[in-house]
């Protein structure tokens, strides 16, 4: 082993034992394990889920980078899998047409998995780790989905953006009356689908509907119905037939149209994930939004990522906004 794996596998180390009240929870085998620059590892993200670790980069690296990197991941972790996700500023445009030279279907090192089930706070989730730049579960959203859970027994949840459902599952086991996920993609709802029955969860074809948010906002609007609490989750960016959507200059419209769906005394679920959307312009945009459906929003609580694994620091301000406004 050089100098300089021993060097980055002595910091990957470090990360993990700082990771220990995740790593000692039986209920909990999904986290995050590098977080980039706080942790001593610019441009690089490690995700563990059960014994597979999946690791991002978010620059182009050299070849013999990406060979020292997984050599003091290997040297620091002894991982029995290690798949490699390449996420340059570009990964979004080239996502179909170099898949495999961004997210390769096997395994960098040790054994290639198909699928597997890790566990979040007690609860089950679909994993896999080739398919795709993302594998099945946001963890910067942990905490919110422990949050949602406690406070829906009873009521009616709308989860917009849902891609595999975590908010949904979070929700029917927190005793959700009814839930209703949308998606662009019928293949995610499908694993959605898959992850509620982990869970031992009912599941109603009727309330996994695939299609265009914003119609589907639109529709909704037009029959009258209204919900709980509205999660409102979306990528950074996404294009439908019908829709093209940009977090930075459209989540004002998404927030109105959001707003529209949520029952009096109801509450909003204001969610972004985009890095370079300060928080200050976040907040405003929501603020908006409300304002432009006529309703008055009482914001009530700010979520984020675990700062366990989600460690930030002035320089580097975690990614993840969450807003929860109660409407009027």
């Amino acid at each position: 082993m050089s100098p300089r794996t021993a060097s980055l596998a002595d910091v990957l180390r470090e990360a993990r034992e700082r990771r220990a009240p995740l790593r000692e929870d039986p209920r909990t085998t999904a986290f995050r394990l590098i977080n980039g620059a706080p942790d001593g590892v610019p441009d690089v993200t490690v995700d563990v889920f059960e014994h597979v670790h999946v690791v991002s980069l978010y620059r182009d690296f050299m070849p013999a980078e990406e060979v020292a990197l997984l050599d003091a991941v290997e040297a620091a972790w002894a991982p029995r899998s290690v798949y490699l996700k390449r996420r340059p500023r570009e990964a979004r445009h080239l996502a179909n047409v170099a898949k495999e030279q961004l997210a390769p279907e096997v395994a960098a090192r040790g054994e290639s998995v198909e699928s597997l089930v890790a566990l979040e706070n007690g609860l089950r989730f679909l994993i896999r780790p080739g398919q795709g730049l993302s594998v099945g579960l946001y963890l910067d959203m942990r905490d919110t989905r422990v949050w949602l859970a406690g406070e829906v027994r009873g009521l009616t949840v709308l989860n917009l953006f849902s891609y595999t459902c975590g908010f949904g599952v979070a929700a029917t086991a927190g005793g959700a009356k009814r839930v209703l996920n949308i998606d662009a993609s019928r293949r995610v709802l499908d694993w959605g689908e898959e992850n509620a029955r982990l869970n031992g969860q009912p599941v109603d074809r009727y309330d996994y509907v695939a299609g265009d948010v914003f119609d589907w906002l639109g529709r909704l609007t037009r029959k009258g119905e209204t919900f709980d609490v509205v999660v409102a989750d979306p990528p950074s960016f996404a294009t439908t037939r019908t829709s093209r959507f940009s977090a930075a200059r459209d989540y004002a419209n998404l927030a109105e149209a959001s707003a529209r769906l949520v029952a009096p005394g109801g509450r909003l679920v204001a969610c972004c994930n985009l890095a370079t959307l300060e928080s200050r312009r976040f907040d405003a945009m929501v603020t908006e939004g409300v304002s432009r459906a006529g309703r008055k929003g009482r914001g009530v609580h700010q979520l984020g990522p675990s700062p366990v694994d989600f460690p930030a620091s002035p320089e580097h301000p975690a990614a993840l906004k969450v807003r929860v406004l109660e409407l009027s």
